[in-house]
């Protein structure tokens, strides 16, 4: 049986991440992958978009590795020449009572250490951005977009560097804990049993099936799995924006979002929408609910300006009644299996802190 010391499951943008950092340690790594390519689900499903850590709540492993994981990611793009925009962002009040959240908001995001939050009356907000509808707005130097793909190449780049190794189309069938040690069987047209003295788990959507399926893992630290697709918009008139739009943030969610990739091109969205199987259809139907909301902040939106575009699905460990999540990140001391790390319900900011998480990962390690 061959032996490695590290296997990690996923090849998405976390799981990249990770392999980078344990190869980067001298660890000889192995991503097995189901799919035919680097980031085909959940990283490739998102707004692309570097988040400050404003929402979060205070002292969660959302806030600490969205915030320690955004200086990163920027530093990294910097030195490699990763296409990236720092744009900034602006939440907007469209009515007094909004206005009211605004220092709210502000006091929370320096809680959570981002100390770069200024209060814009709406006047100097519209010299800022003259198509806007709004009473006051607060502005987030620090929130930015990026080449998801770009970025997700160069961490698989730097991965094969240092010695990784992937194997696509592979899937994990099974896994026994053992021994100090963790056998693997996985599947696909090339199967292999391999042992590994560290085993990540970075599986994204399937994080909770691969933990199930991990003889000696117990079943009461498995959390349940749901499923929350966000649909997003396309636009066919040019949204006279340079900067995120982002509407004060209503129960249950943060609102219609206007973002924008690197071509300067708007999309909308994500919505929240409950699902029971992975569908990544878009209802065009459900523009009908994102015209008034956008028009809150650009009353000028034409008629039949927005298309389907495409969608993405949330990895909740929570239910629809619970309002927030945060990542759950698993090392032997929680678990009690040698070698064993779970990576559940990494949603957005996941991709801001993919850097963090992946240096989280290695302490958790003892690297």
């Amino acid at each position: 049986m061959d032996r490695v010391d590290g296997v990690v499951i996923g090849a998405g943008v976390v799981g990249l991440a990770v392999a980078r950092k344990l190869a980067q340690a001298g660890r000889e790594v192995i991503v097995l992958e189901e799919a035919e390519a680097i980031g085909t689900v959940t990283s490739s499903r998102n707004s692309e978009v570097i988040h400050a850590g404003i929402y979060y709540r205070a002292g969660s492993w959302m806030a600490r590795m969205c915030v320690a994981g955004k200086h990163a990611l920027y530093r990294y793009c910097a030195e490699r020449g990763i296409p990236h925009k720092n744009c900034g962002k602006l939440i907007v009040a469209t009515s007094p009572k909004e206005t009211e959240k605004l220092q709210s908001i502000k006091a929370h995001a320096e809680a959570n250490g981002v100390l770069d939050m200024q209060l814009l009356s709406g006047e100097a907000a519209r010299a800022l951005e003259p198509a806007l509808a709004c009473d006051a707005a607060l502005l987030s130097p620090s929130t930015g977009i990026i080449d998801s793909h770009a970025y997700m190449l160069s961490l698989r780049g730097e991965a094969e560097d240092a010695g990784a190794a992937f194997a696509f189309h592979t899937p994990l069938i099974r896994a026994k804990a053992a021994n100090s040690m963790i056998e693997i069987d996985a599947g696909g047209e090339s199967p292999m049993t391999l042992q590994c003295r560290l085993f990540v788990n970075a599986a994204g959507l399937s994080a909770t099936h691969v933990a199930r399926n991990i003889d000696g893992m117990p079943l009461d630290r498995i959390p349940p799995a749901y499923l929350a697709k966000g649909n997003y918009f396309s636009c066919n008139a040019k949204a006279p924006f340079s900067r995120l739009i982002y509407p004060v943030p209503e129960p249950g969610g943060l609102g219609v979002h206007l973002t924008l990739d690197m071509a300067g091109q708007a999309r909308f969205g994500p919505d929240v929408e409950w699902i029971e199987t992975i569908d990544y259809e878009v209802d065009p139907s459900r523009a009908e609910r994102f015209y008034p909301a956008i028009r809150k902040y650009w009353p000028t939106l034409p008629d039949g300006a927005l298309m389907p575009s495409y969608s993405g699905i949330r990895p909740k460990i929570v239910p629809p009644a619970v309002a927030t999540q945060d990542f759950l990140m698993q090392g032997p001391q929680d678990h009690g299996v040698a070698g064993l790390i779970n990576l559940f319900g990494i949603e957005s900011p996941g991709l801001t802190s993919s850097l963090a998480i992946a240096d989280h990962v290695a302490e958790l390690a003892n690297i």
